[in-house]
């Protein structure tokens, strides 16, 4: 991680639209012993992941939102995390999970699979790359769960979900799924128009999970429902890759 966390989040620019829930999260008990607490563990020594905890906010302004996928805590690999789920940089090894998403779109949209695993493209199209939980220790999976980020993760997603326009979330496994009741309360009370919302869910595309029961992410066809229940609604969203 790179400097303090109050930095970093300090870091989101206003122009993202982000600052509205970012900076009463960071001033309030919770977000402080958050702050306190990730900033021990650097002091400490311990490698903590990613470099950019808020790649995706700064990459994805709330305003340009349509899709939300949500992963669960950062790769814990070295060199992996970017900021934004499920992407490693160009040049890394492609995840198992990520090896799965892209048979998935290849399965389903009969799109070429680029040779790198970086998603940007998603996120600069209004793709929302985001976590449950923002970091990780090297090495230890969902070691920062419970420390405070759901907190936060719970504000964004409703967030999106109560501003207008269509907005597609994808949950995959349990800790996304978490999210659902918040996300459909959020735009029930928004007075949005309800049918602008759809909510997929399956396993986590995980190798453990992805073609197990009850609901197999392979197979899923989430990439083309999302495509065509956005394209009814006059907007434009592909999720072809671009090379390097």
């Amino acid at each position: 991680m790179q400097g303090p966390l109050q930095a970093q989040f300090d870091a989101v620019p206003p122009t993202s639209g982000w600052r509205a829930l970012l900076d009463p999260f960071v001033a309030s008990p919770e977000g402080q012993a958050l702050v306190r607490r990730v900033d021990a563990a650097v002091a400490a020594g311990l490698l903590i992941y990613p470099a950019q905890v808020f790649a995706a906010l700064q990459r994805t302004p709330r305003q340009q939102v349509r899709v939300v996928i949500l992963g669960q805590d950062p790769y814990h690999g070295p060199g992996q995390a970017e900021g934004l789920s499920f992407s490693v940089p160009p040049g890394l090894a492609i995840p198992p999970s990520l090896r799965n998403i892209r048979k998935e779109i290849a399965r389903d949209l009969g799109l070429p699979a680029p040779a790198h695993g970086h998603l940007g493209d998603w996120a600069d199209a209004g793709v929302l790359l985001l976590n449950t939980v923002l970091t990780v220790q090297a090495e230890q999976a969902a070691s920062h769960a419970g420390w405070g980020w759901e907190r936060l993760t719970d504000q964004l997603m409703q967030a999106v979900a109560a501003d207008p326009g269509p907005k597609v979330f994808m949950l995959w496994g349990a800790h996304a799924q978490r999210k659902r009741a918040g996300i459909e309360q959020a735009r029930a009370a928004s007075g949005h128009a309800a049918t602008d919302l759809l909510v997929l869910q399956s396993n986590h595309p995980s190798p453990l999970s992805a073609t197990r029961p009850p609901a197999p992410f392979v197979g899923n066809g989430h990439f083309g429902q999302a495509q065509r229940f956005l394209a009814e609604r006059g907007v434009s969203l592909g999720w072809a890759l671009q090379d390097f």
